[in-house]
């Protein structure tokens, strides 16, 4: 009897290592991460950067639970803006820089970004929304097919990305990334100071007819795209803010923004030139500073306008930042 209590005994120890054993070798496997070097290979072959945890960057959600090719956004209102190192680069309606991919092709039109990839660099979509804004050449835009069936914006054929990391309007943190990213010039080819072709660039009138009339500290511009516009003392475009307000008057545009957008000095209403006097004023900033006015709204410069006639901010920030007509509105083009 004791014997046989003893065996009983043997087989339950027996069986009890077993389920133990079982147990530790399915929680090692568990805890061990399956795809971790997959995905860091993926974008090591891809020229990107992992994304942090719990998100991609500023620009949108773009974790790494995304799904491949969801996390994109349509392109809006592009437009281009004149960076200091890289010259013409051409951005979204939201003022981000837009990207492409060297191993990418243009002649077929093809992306070879998916799957993580597509997570740090989300592909700008093409909708009915998106246009070519001032400097825009509409003519060098189309679009492909993604396979999730998205479709992705090309600009010269070549698919077009944003940078996750990218945090503000302006930045070009991809540029160089991986040797493989670069920033988009307006034309397609990648963007480098001196490097963008002339009809990339916004038709310029002659020189002569640029510049302010001597002594005058605002006049009109016959925009070549926009039709007349308001501009300073040296010609250059003023501009509205749809977010600022006209009464009580207000300036929306604070901190970083100032950074691009320079709230323009007062003028004397009496040296205007084609102008209604009526229309020009000024407003104290919070600073205790004081802006030009103009039709009630405050008006600002383009920090991205280097030429006189240049008017690169048009459209900006999906049409929030705007030229200004003879009579104090949002110039509508020609």
């Amino acid at each position: 009897m004791t014997t046989k209590r003893y065996g009983l005994v043997a087989v339950c120890l027996l069986l009890a290592g077993l389920v133990l054993m079982a147990a530790f070798g399915s929680a090692n496997s568990s805890a061990s991460p399956s795809n971790g070097k997959a995905d860091t290979g993926q974008l090591a072959a891809a020229g990107g950067t992992p994304a942090p945890a719990g998100g991609g960057g500023a620009y949108g959600d773009y974790g790494s639970s995304a799904p491949a090719g969801t996390a994109g956004k349509p392109g809006g209102q592009l437009a281009v803006r004149v960076d200091e190192k890289l010259g013409p680069v051409l951005t979204d309606g939201e003022g981000f820089t837009l990207y492409r991919f060297d191993k990418d092709t243009a002649k077929p039109p093809a992306s070879n970004c998916a799957g993580t990839c597509a997570t740090t660099w989300p592909p700008v979509l093409k909708d009915d929304a998106t246009t070519a804004g001032t400097g825009v050449d509409a003519g060098k835009l189309g679009e492909i097919t993604r396979a999730d069936g998205s479709r992705q914006l090309t600009v010269g054929g070549w698919p077009a990305y944003r940078y996750a990391q990218d945090s503000a309007p302006g930045d070009t943190k991809g540029e160089g990334v991986g040797g493989t990213w670069h920033a988009l010039a307006p034309d397609g080819s990648k963007a480098k100071a001196g490097g963008a072709t002339a009809s990339a660039q916004p038709t310029a009138m002659p020189s002569m007819t640029q510049q302010a009339p001597s002594g005058v500290q605002l006049s009109l511009f016959n925009h070549p795209q926009l039709g007349p516009i308001m501009v300073d003392a040296n010609g250059m475009t003023l501009y509205h803010f749809a977010k600022d307000t006209a009464w009580p008057m207000k300036s929306n545009c604070e901190g970083e923004c100032l950074k691009t957008w320079t709230p323009a000095p007062p003028v004397d209403p009496k040296k205007i030139k084609g102008v209604d006097p009526k229309l020009i004023g000024k407003m104290q900033r919070s600073d205790g500073s004081w802006q030009l006015s103009i039709n009630c709204t405050p008006a600002y410069l383009y920090t991205g306008d280097k030429s006189a006639g240049d008017a690169l901010g048009n459209g900006l920030a999906n049409g929030a930042w705007t030229a200004i007509n003879p009579q104090g509105k949002a110039a509508a083009g020609k």
